[in-house]
């Protein structure tokens, strides 16, 4: 079972808050036996819940035979305990629920060092909760401890010696990706990354552009991991694609911190590509925790909402949206110059976005005219790879040499000036 705690004005529907719990439990293989709202109007610091509302959960858990349950809400671990206490069951919290996805699924070396020391963090207050029995006294000399030290006391700097180790590793790991970014700078290739809502489409456009075969299921953090391919678009010989972790509204704040690299990605893009489940009903609350999250990271001014890297909006799933409301979509999407509707399923439009994304890759391009002798084949062919040739004729005497006017990017300038 899961309740949506209500404990304060928000601007998402309580409905499409539960649902999106429920798609959390069900993301890790959990299966629901019931899920209902509760309003929180006072909260209660032993359980967060009124008496009343805590009996109501056990009679609840008992009639549904419930094991666990789930609160998507942030419980102190001493409501943690009371509650378990009460209800004689197991329960977690909505980090606690997002934590064992991500443990689950970081498939990268990286990846699991990020969740280990976000679990590290959380789980370090509340061992008095889960080690009750560490709480007894032990004796030692003072490189075990010293005299008097309570095994729990041992367990949390046990921890905190492994949360320092594993900052070092991420730490190194940080330096690697920027050495690896600062690399794809001196290239001349542009960098294009998808952002989004978690379970908003992402791996599957990525997947239809690219070919490749990433994690792509109607399922939340389906990934998790960031992935980077080439991909081919109009006038660009070639881009980097990158598909990111997905965000979520109140995402723990250990990771944040620890995912915070990950992110780092979309900072050096050239174009970012916010995908939107145009077929969810609370698109445009998601819409506002995905800008929130870009603000954080610097990729959005938080005073004008502006961008210095280009955005485009990919309004995805529109073979899911039926009747008035697709016409609607549609003519809006047709109206906005960074807004672009796909289906990533089907394909629908997808070439449209392709366009788009190299219309801006390519907006800062300039005229530029060479005149090559007949030997200098190589950098001919180069340039009708790489740019917009606008006239390729002959020049010189006896026409033996070649006038090529070519519209090229900064980057692409510099790499032909390095032939």
């Amino acid at each position: 079972m899961c309740p949506d705690i209500r404990s304060e004005r928000r601007d998402d529907d309580p409905d499409a808050r539960l649902e999106e719990a429920k798609g959390l439990a069900l993301a890790i293989g959990l299966v629901i036996a019931d899920a209902f709202i509760l309003p929180v109007r006072e909260v209660r610091p032993n359980t967060l819940f009124g008496s009343g509302q805590v009996e109501n959960i056990a009679i609840a858990s008992e009639q549904g035979e419930a094991e666990l349950v789930v609160v998507d809400g942030a419980l102190s671990p001493i409501q943690q305990r009371n509650l378990e206490d009460r209800l004689k069951r197991k329960v977690i919290d909505r980090t606690g629920l997002i934590l064992e996805i991500f443990g689950e699924r970081a498939a990268t070396a990286e990846g699991r060092l990020q969740v280990e020391l976000a679990h590290l963090d959380y789980q370090q207050s509340r061992l008095v909760r889960s080690w009750t029995h560490l709480e007894r006294q032990r004796g030692g000399y003072g490189f075990l401890g010293g005299p008097g030290e309570t095994q729990i006391e041992a367990d949390r700097r046990m921890i905190r010696t492994r949360m320092g180790r594993l900052r070092k590793e991420l730490e190194q790991v940080r330096k690697t990706r920027t050495l690896h970014r600062e690399r794809r700078g001196r290239a001349p290739w542009p960098v294009v990354a998808l952002v989004g809502y978690t379970n908003a489409g992402k791996s599957t456009l990525f997947n239809r552009l690219t070919g490749a075969d990433v994690m792509a299921e109607d399922l939340l953090f389906a990934t998790l991991d960031p992935t980077m391919r080439a991909i081919r678009l109009p006038g660009v010989e070639k881009a980097i694609l990158s598909d990111t972790v997905g965000f979520i509204s109140d995402l723990p704040t250990q990771l944040v911190a620890a995912f915070r690299a990950t992110l780092e990605e979309v900072t050096a893009a050239d174009v970012i590509c916010h995908v939107r489940d145009m077929a969810n009903p609370d698109n445009a609350v998601q819409k506002r925790r995905v800008l929130e999250v870009l603000t954080d990271l610097d990729v959005i001014d938080g005073e004008d909402g502006t961008s210095e890297i280009p955005l485009i909006e990919v309004w995805n799933k529109v073979d899911l949206v039926e009747g008035e409301a697709l016409e609607d979509l549609q003519s809006q999407a047709a109206a906005a110059d960074d807004v672009v509707a796909i289906s990533a399923a089907t394909g629908e439009n997808v070439e449209a976005l392709l366009e788009r994304v190299s219309e801006l890759l390519t907006a800062n391009a300039k005229t530029y005219e060479f005149v090559l002798d007949a030997g200098e084949g190589q950098k001919i062919a180069w340039l009708h790879q790489h740019g917009e040739v606008l006239a390729d004729e002959a020049a010189g005497e006896g026409g033996l040499d070649r006038r090529v006017e070519v519209r090229l990017t900064p980057k692409e300038a510099g790499r032909f000036a390095a032939l």
